[in-house]
């Protein structure tokens, strides 16, 4: 193909220079794609497609005006595409192009999601003392900066930061962007889009410069990483890649915050996701915790409570002005009330000032800006004016921000703009009078020409006495007078024809084509004006931009508490006792999202060093999980400062929270249930202290049945000796209940049940929800089985199987006869052989059942019925995984039934 020259030539020759993904170009008032670019996104976005030919080749071609290229730059962001914009400019010689910006999914500022939006660096230094990983975290949405560096640490920590914070972007650094393991586990738990950013910009040294340079030179050591070179080099790089985007938001990150994994909770993603903290298992936002508890009304609001949630803390003086802010709202109920409702007018400030900073942000944004600052007065009055608000700690919020300086910045502002300035920051109509004395003589002599204008058409009507006349413009003709075809004999001899429709005429006269001269001059000085003076303003807001952030995280602290007292108000919670003990005590404790759909039955739970490890039996479908669960999560939220669902609570602080609770299906990555579940069990043996929460549903259960036991008793007796962990064990081994008579700080529960599991049907037994002491003393799994709906005459038959088992008699093998006097071949799961354990079969009527010997088998069901004789004789049901069981049952019957 002949190489393209012109408007596409210039266009590939961009897209040479930049590794976005795709490049749009602005032409005029078009920014244009081309070539492979125009057809991925016309596939993506369905737009059209056209061809543009270029040195006698065609090439594909889509576009879309320059006023709706947001929308479509945000789509393919979403989608995780990098998009280079080309910005047109004038030359001597013309128009050229040069790209700009970059926009990529960490660096989009005109996100819809009001979630926190980061972009993450993640580097690995090798030493003598282990691997040290740097995680460095940037929201250009909102100038939050923080970093952290984990030593001695592995994967497994960095990748529970990266879920914890769900960066959108990704930049690994030069020990990490080879290797497959850790890039396939964060594609496993993530859906960053992974990014390469050049590896000089990790570069300890340079990294440390670029920091400096944009924090300051004490900063480092102010915030306490100036040792932590891995926490540098990641910073560094994201500061550089945030820089070679040119989204131009690096001015509003002004402070660097420095947080040590060990201020917080441990909470990896599979306790996350176990806890449903943010979504459900299902993936869905609706009936999560978070879901269940949100009543924020800002953004910003929402955002922290959120982060609170998934980042519980581990300092008690937080937590306890939490509390107390909390407390104090629950009781003020006007106060809170006016608050939450003097907030629903607020705008996300933090975004605001990262617009400014940009130069993104238009009249509209700053003039939320000013309504959303002009806010902070009246919630400060609303706490201050409250006695009881007033000396909490909610009062101390407030110091975070210069209300002064907030109060100045909101008038200035609401000085300049008017109430409802246009979309665009180029067609005028910005500022109000006053603001400026050479824009309102402009604006008079402009205002002048229109109304000269506006009253022409009337004057023109006196003078000629011509009835059907009017005045309009457009971009063809400019003004113009238009008159009515069966008046155009009267129309004056200075009337200048231009164009003739089918009912009228047009005309001009010398005087207006003047005034249309004027109008347009002044048109232009009062947009150029008024962009220059919007400029000059944004530029002042955006150097307040951290005023900006402050006011807005004070407004998004307020909020969030807000949302927990009226949560604990409507629910009923109770403030808990958070303590640096080691005791788990809580007094009729529910489940905070459970609660929100059914009649809860409260329970208790006491936990403490001489009470350590709970084996928890009891029915599935009891409320063995849920009991668990709900532990868990009452102490997550009380080190996250909020009430707690329960009559009376008292929290030991925890280092960590660790999850067991069933396993999705990860087949498609190649790993069996079991071996999710043994991952799963060893993070926690190798990461859980004897200050942590252990949560471990049904350990085992994936393997057959002796594996099993043993890897939950040998599971139990770790966490019991060596990590000392408080712990919750629920299982359907009951020989786990003999570790209580063993190991001194085990102790039995189990959910209490109500009648007898021999009863199949309706009335049989009720789960009564309760938890008492001890362990169960039987399965009612059969009863589940009738409740789950499975065939009544397989439920009576699994009870006459059971039944047998305890009397340890044998399990006739019926044939497909059924019903009384059917001789039945009876198969000794003792001895592993038919015709009964020491005594005479029977039939399903009690008399004698007929003896069948091999070749009696042989003769009624073929030659195969030895083999599955033989197979049957050598199978170990206990060793013996139950699906495994079920597909040779299932085999052994084709091959009889063949016969």
């Amino acid at each position: 193909m002949t190489e393209a020259t012109g408007i596409v030539g210039e266009f590939l020759s961009l897209k040479e220079e930049t590794d976005a993904d795709i490049l749009t170009m602005q032409c005029g008032d078009f920014y244009e794609f081309f070539a492979e670019d125009a057809e991925l996104v016309a596939e993506e976005l369905d737009l059209k497609v056209s061809q543009k030919s270029s040195h006698g080749s065609s090439y594909p071609m889509a576009g879309v005006p320059v006023d709706d290229l947001t929308p479509y730059v945000s789509a393919l962001v979403e989608r995780g595409y990098r998009v280079a914009v080309a910005d047109q400019h004038e030359t001597a010689d013309g128009h050229a192009r040069e790209i700009t910006r970059v926009v990529t999914p960490g660096t989009h500022l005109e996100t819809g999601d009001a979630a926190a939006q980061y972009l993450a660096a993640v580097v690995r230094q090798s030493g003598r003392d282990g691997d040290s990983y740097g995680l460095a975290f940037a929201d250009v949405t909102t100038g939050q900066f923080q970093v952290t560096q984990l030593d001695d640490a592995d994967p497994g920590a960095v990748l529970t930061e990266l879920y914890t914070f769900a960066p959108a972007e990704v930049l690994p650094g030069p020990d990490l962007r080879n290797d497959d393991d850790f890039l396939d586990a964060l594609s496993e738990r993530s859906d960053a889009a992974v990014s390469l950013h050049a590896s000089e910009s990790f570069a300890p040294g340079r990294a440390r410069h670029r920091v400096r340079e944009q924090f300051g030179a004490e900063t480092l050591s102010s915030v306490g990483i100036a040792d932590d070179d891995a926490a540098i080099a990641a910073a560094g790089a994201v500061l550089s890649y945030v820089e070679e985007t040119g989204v131009g938001t690096l001015a509003a990150v002004t402070r660097l915050q420095a947080y040590g994994a060990r201020e917080h909770v441990a909470l990896d993603a599979t306790t996350q996701r176990n806890l449903e903290l943010t979504e459900t298992m299902q993936g869905g936002k609706s009936g999560s915790l978070f879901d269940t508890v949100d009543h924020t009304t800002t953004a910003a609001g929402g955002r922290l409570l959120r982060r609170w949630l998934q980042r519980p803390r581990r300092d008690r003086g937080e937590l306890h002005r939490r509390q107390s802010s909390v407390a104090a709202l629950t009781r003020e109920a006007m106060a809170r009330e006016t608050i939450r409702e003097t907030l629903s007018d607020a705008y996300d400030l933090e975004r605001l000032a990262s617009r400014a900073t940009s130069g993104s942000a238009d009249a509209r944004d700053l003039r939320a800006a000013q309504e959303t600052l002009a806010l902070l007065p009246q919630v400060a009055d609303a706490v201050e004016q409250t006695e009881r608000l007033a000396e909490s700690p909610l009062a101390d919020a407030l110091s975070g921000a210069d209300r002064e300086a907030a109060a100045d910045l909101a008038a200035e502002l609401d000085a300049a703009l008017v109430e409802d300035p246009p979309g665009t920051v180029t067609q005028g109509g910005l500022f109000r009078r006053g603001y400026d004395d050479s824009l309102d003589e402009i604006i008079d002599d402009h205002e002048g020409a229109l109304e000269w204008l506006e009253t022409l058409p009337q004057r023109e009507k006196e003078r000629t006495g011509i009835t059907h006349l009017s005045v309009d413009r457009n971009k063809t003709d400019g003004y113009y007078i238009q008159v009515g075809k069966s008046e155009t004999d009267s129309v004056p001899e200075a009337y200048e024809e231009i164009k003739t429709l089918k009912n009228s005429k047009r005309y001009t006269i010398p005087e207006l084509d003047e005034k249309e001269r004027a109008v347009l001059r002044l048109e232009e000085r009062r947009h150029e004006m008024e962009y220059d003076l919007f400029e000059e303003l944004r530029e002042r807001v955006a150097e307040r931009a951290t005023l900006m952030q402050d006011v807005g995280r004070t407004l998004a602290e307020i909020d969030a508490l807000a949302s927990l007292a009226v949560h604990a108000v409507e629910n009923d919670w109770t403030r808990p006792d958070v303590t640096d003990g080691e005791e788990l005590s809580i007094e009729a404790g529910r489940h905070p999202v459970v609660e929100q759909t059914t009649e809860f039955v409260p329970n208790d739970l006491f936990l403490d060093r001489d009470r350590q490890f709970l084996v928890v039996t009891g029915p599935n479908m009891s409320g063995k999980s849920t009991y668990m669960r709900q532990a868990a999560l009452i102490t997550l939220l009380a080190q996250a400062g909020s009430f707690v669902p329960a009559r009376d609570a008292t929290v030991g602080l925890v280092d960590g929270i660790y999850t067991r609770v069933g396993a999705l299906d990860e087949l498609a990555q190649g790993r069996s249930t079991f071996m999710v579940e043994m991952q799963e069990l060893s993070n926690i043996l190798h990461s859980a202290t004897e200050d942590s929460l252990v949560i471990l549903d049904e350990v085992g259960r994936g393997t057959a049945t002796f594996d099993g036991i043993s890897i939950a008793w040998a599971a139990t007796e770790y966490l019991h000796n060596e990590v000392r962990a408080k712990t919750l064990f629920a299982t359907h081994y009951h020989e786990l209940t003999t570790l209580a008579d063993h190991l001194e700080r085990v102790e039995n529960v189990h959910v209490a049940v109500a009648g007898e599991p021999e009863s199949a049907g309706e009335d049989g037994v009720t789960f009564l929800r309760t938890v008492r002491d001890g362990p169960t003393d039987r399965s009612y799994g059969i009863h589940v089985a009738d409740m789950a709906g499975v065939p009544g005459p397989v439920v009576d038959r699994s009870q006459e199987v059971l039944d047998r088992l305890r009397e340890e008699k044998a399990i006739e093998a019926r044939g497909s006869g059924g019903g009384a006097g059917t001789k039945q071949a009876v198969f000794d799961l003792s001895s592993g052989t038919f015709g009964g354990a020491g005594g005479e079969p029977t039939s399903a009527d009690g008399g004698a059942a007929e003896t069948v010997d091999e070749d009696t088998l042989t003769d009624r069901f073929g030659e195969d019925a030895e083999d599955v004789l033989s197979a049957l004789s050598g199978l170990d049901v206990n060793e013996t995984p139950p699906v495994e069981l079920m597909a040779t049952v299932q085999q052994w019957q084709d091959e009889l039934d063949e016969a």
